[in-house]
């Protein structure tokens, strides 16, 4: 199957939508799928407005059109709503070529926050981009629900995975400071809310790991806080491995890859009982979920590592790209009669 992927994010940008995508890459590869990408890496870009580490491209169409019908994919998956992610769904749609689409992020409630722009704008734009494919991929049940309320259509369970390989509890990697330790990992920025998890009385020391805007202004609210970067995966299992409990403050993630590679590594996880958590936590004992995250934080201490390395087991990306593949799959082969356009 030839399969063409655009996006908006990619390398050397460091999230989870990055992360998902080129795993996924390399899994359909490794299955003998022909798969092409069309990253910001081939177009002058400019930075994102309030996130420069986000390149968006520069009137892409041209280019991409190009890209499109040289490559001649039997499907086209937007994987992004960005600049290239609406140039392709444009050659897509003139070129008769079928669409599916993600959702990888909470566009609009990440938008409201920096520009001010209302939910119902936003999501307007959704509804109509996502409404051109004849599938859009949702990471959790949480998500699809809360998208059907919003108005979108053909919506369809893509999960996502961990690497076992490389997560996994890495014996006597523990972190420096005074326990316990409770450590965030993830973008630094300001709707991962990671104030809620640096403002809790809690015992130990606090470790931050990732980077991104609200960086400078976290490191001066909260000196006692611990700060490490960017990490490989490598070092990032260690440093999963030497923490305690890792702390998921966010209240707007669809997923949230960290929680299972943390798991993965023996890690407890502390959240709130909000999408993502709940569908990667749920009931289980691998963690703990509470409006009031001190009270997480202090539970999850108690929480067998064993339990949280069982339950990452249920995540695997294998399992994760056959849903992708055969949503795609499904898409191509449908008669594009009386299927959604979405308009151009």
């Amino acid at each position: 199957m030839r399969i063409l992927i655009a996006t908006d994010a990619w390398s050397p940008q460091v999230n989870g939508v990055v992360r998902t995508l080129q795993t996924t890459v390399e899994q359909l590869r490794q299955r003998g799928e022909q798969v092409e990408v069309i990253e910001p890496g081939s177009f002058a870009t400019l930075p994102c407005p309030t996130y420069p580490e986000i390149r968006l491209s520069l009137l892409p169409y041209r280019a991409v059109r190009a890209r499109v019908h040289d490559f001649d994919p039997d499907v086209v998956h937007l994987a992004t709503e960005g600049p290239l992610g609406l140039a392709a769904r444009r050659a897509a749609l003139r070129m008769g070529i079928p669409l599916t689409s993600a959702y990888h992020t909470r566009f609009p409630e990440y938008i409201r926050p920096r520009v001010g722009v209302p939910l119902a704008w936003t999501y307007a734009y959704l509804r109509w981009f996502h409404g051109a494919a004849r599938t859009t991929l949702v990471p959790t049940r949480g998500i699809c629900e809360e998208l059907r309320l919003r108005g979108l259509r053909n919506l369809a369970l893509w999960s996502r995975g961990v690497d076992l390989q490389v997560f996994h509890p890495r014996p006597g990697s523990r972190l420096s400071g005074q326990p316990p330790v409770f450590l965030y990992v993830g973008r630094v920025a300001v709707e991962k809310n990671i104030d809620a998890f640096l403002r809790l009385d809690l015992p130990g020391t606090k470790w931050v790991v990732g980077e991104g805007p609200e960086l400078p202004r976290i490191r001066r609210r909260y000196p006692e806080a611990r700060f490490l970067g960017l990490l490989s995966p490598e070092r990032l299992a260690e440093v999963y491995s030497g923490a305690d409990v890792l702390v998921f403050p966010s209240r707007t993630d669809t997923f949230g890859l960290v929680l299972v590679e943390a798991l993965a590594c023996g890690c407890p996880v502390a959240a709130y009982p909000v999408s993502g958590p709940l569908d990667v936590i749920g009931d289980s004992a691998a963690g703990v979920l509470d409006e009031d995250l001190r009270n997480a934080c202090l539970q999850a201490l108690h929480v067998p590592r064993h339990n949280a390395v069982a339950h990452a087991r249920r995540f695997s990306w294998e399992r994760a790209t056959e849903q992708f593949l055969s949503q795609l799959r499904r898409a191509a082969e449908r008669e594009l009669c009386g299927q959604p356009t979405g308009g151009d």
